[in-house]
Parts: structure tokens; sequence; C-alpha cells
């Protein structure tokens, strides 16, 4: 980090008028997703509202919801597939929805996954009009909410309310915010596993506002000092509640989550499966196409990153973004996943959001205004096919 933790948050009275375009913006970008996938899964005789609140992962989070932990299915060739791969925050909010409304565990999904996707934008607005301004931070947004894989954020799925805990988050760090910023790298951290890049982003940033006071001898006293390791100290409680609490419920110890994992054949292997994965498809001219834009993907993501360092983004989100990378490519399974892994990854936008920056308004608003209509097409093609699993 530079000095940008020392620099004052905009007035919450005007945070949100601030944010307004990106958010007016983003809700537009998402209900031209959502409205071309109605379309195209009406044409198809398909209920486009099944497609985004019960199939795959979110079938999953609606049975814990429902039954809790502890259902698993098992497959013809002797893996098991357990609920308790599944981190608990999404069916707890699902819950809740519920209980207080007439809504079901799904359309409660649905609710919170609507709520924490605008969350989401106003986090990733937050975070860039911080580090580099209000265009930026609008940019960054419009930028996330048209990802080819874009309309997972409007799913029953956990990955829009895990990037708006990450964000916020990461947010509160970048702004002094210790105790914030710990709670709500806790709660990513019952919402996915990769809640661990989160809590990485705070311990690195808390290490080195600790190690940048003790070199200038400037002791900011006892009371920031104990926020800021009160925030450290909570933010891995909700990865490590959970992991434990899981490995003590199968009787498997610690490291009991990681043999639920390997039942789903999901591990980590510094990305050796996926460069196999990738290699195969070169065995044939038609999925040669597939291998050399998967490389191209995957070079694209580096490509983005080592950018960011460059311009100087601040330390934590260089670390969050890395620990996201790495675990999304280097999985060991679900390779389709992989585009969908990386979308919490926001911070790799930013070199590309500083880009359309530097173009005239109305040539940037045709650049995403276009790649908006793409992203719409794709996501729901993507989604009454194969889509995300």
């Amino acid at each position: 980090m530079t000095d940008l933790e020392t620099r004052a948050a905009p007035a919450r009275a005007g945070a949100l008028r601030r944010a307004a375009p990106a958010l007016i913006g983003y809700a537009a970008v998402r209900g031209l997703g959502l409205v071309t996938l109605a379309l195209w899964s009406a044409a198809r005789d398909k209920s486009a509202y099944t497609l985004l609140t019960a199939r795959w992962d979110a079938l999953w989070y609606t049975r814990v919801a429902e039954l809790g932990y502890g259902y698993e299915v098992r497959l013809a060739n002797g893996d098991v597939h357990s609920n308790l791969a599944f981190f608990p925050l999404l069916p707890w909010l699902e819950r809740l929805v519920a209980a207080v409304s007439p809504l079901s565990y799904a359309d409660g999904g649905f609710l919170v996954g609507l709520v924490a996707s605008l969350a989401a934008a106003w986090g990733i607005f937050a975070v860039a009009d911080h580090v580099y301004g209000r265009r930026a931070g609008v940019c960054a947004v419009l930028l996330w909410a048209v990802l080819p894989v874009g309309i997972v954020q409007s799913m029953a799925y956990s990955e829009s309310l895990f990037t708006a805990l990450a964000a916020w988050s990461l947010y509160a760090v970048l702004t002094g915010r210790w105790v914030t910023a710990g709670t709500l790298a806790l709660l990513a951290g019952l919402t996915r596993p990769v809640g661990m890049a989160v809590v990485a982003a705070v311990w690195v940033a808390g290490i080195a506002s600790f190690a940048r006071e003790r070199r200038a001898g400037d002791a900011h006293g006892p009371g920031p000092r104990a926020r800021r390791v009160l925030g450290m100290l909570l933010a891995p409680l909700g990865t490590a509640g959970y992991v434990l609490w899981v490995g003590h419920h199968t009787g498997k110890g610690p490291l009991g989550y990681l043999d639920v994992q390997a039942g789903w054949r999901n591990g980590f292997d510094g990305g050796y499966a996926f460069a196999g994965f990738v290699a195969e498809k070169f065995t044939s001219f038609p999925s040669a196409l597939a291998g050399a834009g998967l490389i191209a993907g995957v070079a694209s993501v580096v490509w983005l990153y080592v950018v960011g360092a460059r311009q100087r983004q601040p330390l934590p989100l260089l670390v969050y973004t890395g620990v996201v990378t790495a675990l999304a490519l280097c999985a060991s399974s679900y390779f389709g996943s992989k585009p969908r892994l990386l979308m919490p990854a926001f911070p790799l936008l930013l070199p590309l959001a500083l880009a359309l920056t530097r173009l005239r308004i109305r040539r940037s608003a045709l650049v995403l205004g276009s790649v908006a209509v793409a992203s719409a097409v794709y996501g729901a093609f993507w989604l009454n096919g194969s889509g995300p699993p």
C-alpha cells in the first residue's frame, strides 16, 4: 500500500450519489442479459427463472438451506459428492429470506444474488474510485458486468455475494477501517473457499502497515493498533471455523475438508491437470482452436496482473487478485468453471478500466455497449446449453 490508507473516504451521504452512474449502468447491463436470457429460453421452451435458480450449484445451496449438511450423492465410479463442499453463508441467507417471507429457498437465493450483485458493483466502484478516480470506477463496474460469464452474477450462486464482501473488505483496508475489513473477510470466508484470498490481503496489508510505521517511527497510538490487530484476528475466523467444523463433523480432523473436495475430484495441483486438459485440445484440428483460445485467455489474465502491478495497484489488491487467480487456474478439476472462478478477481479489470478512461466517452460507451450485447447473447446461449458447472 501507499498513502492510500490515509486518504479520506467519501462522505456516506454522497457515496451513493457518486456511485449512481456505475450502478445504473450495471443494472442496465444485467437487465439486458436477463431479457436476452428470457427471450432465448422462451424460444427453446425453457424457464429462464429455473435456469437461474435451480441448476448445478444453486440446487446444492438450496438443499443445504432446506436439509442442512449431510446430504451426499454417491456416483457409479465411487466418487462422493457431499454438500459439505459448499460454504454456509448463502444457504443461511436463503433460509433467513424463507423464514421472514413467503419466498422459497430458491427464490431467496435469487434475491440474495440480485442484491449482492448490486452491492458487489458498488464495492468495485468504491475500490476503483478510491485508487484511480470516478470514471475508472464506472468503467471497472461496467467491465465486470459485461464479462462473458456475467450471467452468473444474476444466478442463485455465491459469486456475487463473495465479490461484494471481498470488494468492501478491500475498500475498508484501503481506507484504514480494520475491524470492518476483518469482519467482512470473516463473512467472505463463510461464503467460498477462496475467502482465504481476502484473509491474505488483510493480513499482508496489516503487516505492511506495522512495518511502515516502525520504519518511519510513526506510531498511531494503542487505539488504531488495537483495531488493526482485531481486524487481522477476525479475518480468518470464517474460513478456519467452517473448515475445522467440517473436519470435526466428518471425524477426519483439520484436513477433513480436503477429503470432501477430493470426493468431487477437486484439489490444488499447481495447474498440472489444467495444462494436460489444454494440451489434449491440440490432438485434433477443431479442438486446437479451443486450446489456443484457452492459452490466450490464461496469458491475458497473467498480462493484466502484471500490468496492474506495474501500475502500482495497492498491495492488498495485488495479494487478493494473485491468490484468487492462482486458486482458479491451479484447481485440478472443473476446467469449464475457471472463467466463473476468476470473476471475483475484479482488480484484473482495472488496467482495462484505465485504458477506457483515455478514450472519449462516446467511444468508450460504444465499446462497452457492443461487448454488453455480445455478453448477453453468449450468457443466454451458455446457460441454455452446458452452462456453469
